[in-house]
């Protein structure tokens, strides 16, 4: 679907029949999300307004919302694994399903006591990934909960970190780049054991007489989203009534996001010739 011209009412439809699902923050996270595997090491605490993955050597867990977006401003707090997370992955992104799969991703990965976290991120349009960018944090990611925000729109995809933005994919459909604007999503969490890669190109192991892992989750945000319960019903939004619909960068967050690249920017697959020998992805070059 071409990205409108002007802000008009948006309506998606993916079956015979709908109605009008509007988002709003949930009050907990008993009414939001179902935890889908682990075997009880993903729990609910604190009456809905805590929620905790661990990871153990038979294990990890996740979870996943109930609903599905199609655009919305997804807020998220997290406080990672603390101490030695070496091997350990928490990853908190949005997908839908099938072949062509979309995808917008958060990953966490860990690493040895003292050492940074890397954030890594993602953008997978029709099944096709390649998109990463990899930074380090500008405070301790285990000391205390901070917002992961992912802020997508038809007119771009905003990564955000306690509001600043560290990462923009625009829509560049009328260059031929492919943009997720017709799949809904569910975001997904899950905590769990990668050290063939995650940590320093998998060179260190985990060590798992640190476990079990834990990663923390609390105020969950969809209020400034447009999702449905159920692919049976449409995904609708009024694109006059969400201006959260039309956000881009002003000129004060451009300026954070040209620090914390700079700063703290580590991977980027648009700079990466020994990769990409035959040429970078067309977004590259916008």
């Amino acid at each position: 679907m071409a990205v409108p011209a002007s802000k008009k009412p948006l309506l998606l439809s993916f079956l015979w029949f709908g109605l009008f699902v509007a988002a709003a923050s949930a009050g907990s996270f008993y009414e939001s999300f179902d935890i889908t595997w682990g075997d009880g090491r993903a729990d609910i605490y604190e009456t809905g307004q805590l929620l905790t993955c661990t990871l153990d050597k038979v294990s990890g867990s996740g979870f996943q919302s109930k609903k599905e977006y199609l655009y919305g401003k997804i807020d998220m707090k997290l406080k990672l694994v603390a101490g030695n997370s070496a091997g350990t992955v928490t990853a908190y992104y949005l997908s839908s399903k099938g072949a062509t799969w979309d995808e917008i991703d958060f990953e966490f990965l860990g690493n040895v006591t003292g050492q940074p976290y890397t954030i890594h991120t993602n953008v997978f349009t029709g099944g096709k990934g390649d998109r990463e960018m990899q930074f380090r944090l500008w405070f301790d990611p285990t000391a205390d909960f901070h917002t992961y925000t992912v802020h997508w729109n038809p007119l771009n995809i905003i990564f955000l970190v306690d509001g600043i933005p560290i990462r923009v994919f625009k829509n560049n459909e009328k260059n031929g780049v492919a943009y997720p604007t017709s799949q809904p999503m569910k975001i997904y969490s899950s905590l769990w054991e990668a050290d063939d890669w995650a940590t320093q190109g998998g060179r260190v192991k985990t060590d798992w007489s640190n476990a079990p892992f834990r990663a923390h989750y609390r105020n969950f945000d969809d209020k400034n989203s447009c999702s449905r319960t159920s692919n049976l019903t449409w995904v609708t939004c009024d694109g006059n009534k969400n201006s959260w619909m039309w956000t881009t960068l002003n000129n004060h967050q451009i300026g954070q996001m040209n620090w914390v690249q700079k700063e703290f920017l580590i991977y980027n697959y648009c700079t990466d010739y020994k990769r990409f020998p035959q040429g970078f992805a067309k977004e590259c070059y916008l």
